[in-house]
């Protein structure tokens, strides 16, 4: 079940078209999780339903997956050919679609159909790896993604990096605290990360560098080959965690684990101090920066490049604009 691309803000839509968009104007408790991902009203009591389908599923799984999968955008279609809100593929919807909502269809395209669908299959998979060893639903999730005969294949979620960041990242969003701890940054927090990062302008890029203190060597190596261990300076998403650190926000490691652990922003809500995602879908999200206005971010683009301003079509495959969340950090 692939993620589809760039679904939390439009599907198709090209980097350009989404910088206007966005510049203009600019637990214990399972459906506490869905509320704080800020789910679509109309989609609030089909997930608290069927999110209660089977004891491995919960409301709050259950929105994590469809903010992951689509952005709970029902008309999503991957490049793939995955469809709908929870990006079924077709021979898998002819087999576990429903009629959700008792009209006598089975409508992929249909959020009353194909989110009780969604948990119906997620329910079916997880019994299909259920005696597979490990974390049950990491097991269940990585099979919603790749497949039941890669989890059963490798004994466990497979050694695929789309895969494995999925199960992170979904895992995250439904882990997510609410209430109390779970608040965006306000204003002035967002203006001390971008005051921090501008006075990084010009440290080196470092793959794997940069943590909650400042700039710092890295590690080997990038996909290309290149390595941080002699560089003294930050990654992109290093950047990010140094210069919210100093705003008293603390950030997972990743870019992808940023993005889970950030909130949404509709266009023509992005404000400076946004972080910007780049990926073709929350599990594949490679590359984040910070949003200071009129279409500029600042960040630490590649290895070989300094921390710098980039405008936001640097890259065409912008996935979203999210705010930062202030809650206690857990490594996942």
């Amino acid at each position: 079940m692939r993620p589809s691309t760039a679904v939390t803000i439009g599907v198709g839509a090209t980097a350009a078209v989404i910088v206007a968009a966005l510049v203009q104007g600019a637990g214990d408790n399972p459906l506490g999780t869905a509320l704080s991902l800020s789910v679509p009203a109309d989609y609030k009591k089909l997930i608290e339903d069927a999110g209660t389908t089977c004891p491995e599923v919960s409301p709050n799984l259950l929105a994590a997956l469809l903010t992951q999968e689509s952005g709970f955008n029902p008309k999503a279609r991957s490049p793939v050919g995955a469809q709908g809100i929870a990006q079924f593929m077709p021979s898998t919807w002819e087999t576990h679609g429903k009629d959700g909502n008792g009209d006598g269809t089975r409508d992929v395209w249909n959020p009353e159909d194909a989110i009780p669908a969604a948990a119906g299959y997620l329910c079916d998979i997880a019994k299909d790896v259920d005696k597979v060893p490990g974390n049950k639903q990491n097991n269940m999730l990585a099979a919603y993604n790749a497949g039941s005969g890669a989890v059963l294949k490798y004994g466990g979620v497979p050694p695929y990096k789309e895969t494995q960041n999925y199960v992170r990242t979904i895992t995250a969003l439904a882990n997510r605290p609410s209430g109390a701890g779970g608040k965006t940054v306000t204003t002035v927090q967002a203006a001390t990360a971008i005051g921090v990062a501008k006075s990084m302008l010009g440290k080196p890029y470092s793959w794997g560098g940069g943590n909650a203190n400042g700039p710092s060597t890295g590690i080997c190596c990038s996909p290309n080959g290149r390595s941080g261990e002699s560089i003294n300076g930050f990654d992109c998403s290093g950047l990010t965690l140094y210069a919210y650190a100093k705003a008293g926000i603390t950030l997972p490691r990743t870019a992808a684990q940023q993005y889970a652990a950030s909130e949404p922003v509709k266009p023509g809500q992005v404000r400076p101090g946004d972080l910007v995602f780049y990926g073709s879908s929350a599990a594949s999200i490679h590359h984040v920066a910070i949003y200071i206005g009129k279409g500029w971010m600042i960040d630490a683009p590649r290895p070989g490049t300094q921390v710098r301003y980039s405008p936001m079509d640097t890259m065409p495959d912008l996935f979203a604009v999210a705010r930062p969340v202030s809650h206690d950090s857990k490594e996942i």
